[in-house]
């Protein structure tokens, strides 16, 4: 059962993958890529390296709120 989920997940990285760099709207792209940081901390999580998924959350984190403050101050 877990080498389906993985599967599942792996999966969805490589089309949110996609969708994140065919994203014309900047904030729809940071969207679809809070959503692929979100699956991969869970294909870490199934692989049993929950240091390196605690230390991926906090990167995304950090990337996410770097890439909306970007957008928003060369929007004004």
């Amino acid at each position: 059962m877990p080498g389906i989920i993985l599967d599942i997940l792996l999966l969805t990285m490589i089309l949110l993958s996609i969708a994140v760099v065919e994203e014309e709207n900047l904030v729809s792209a940071v969207v679809k890529y809070a959503f692929l940081s979100l699956a991969f901390v869970l294909v870490l999580a199934l692989l049993k390296a929950p240091d390196v998924a605690l230390s991926a959350i906090v990167v995304g984190a950090v990337v996410i709120g770097v890439f909306l403050f970007t957008i928003r101050e060369v929007g004004k």
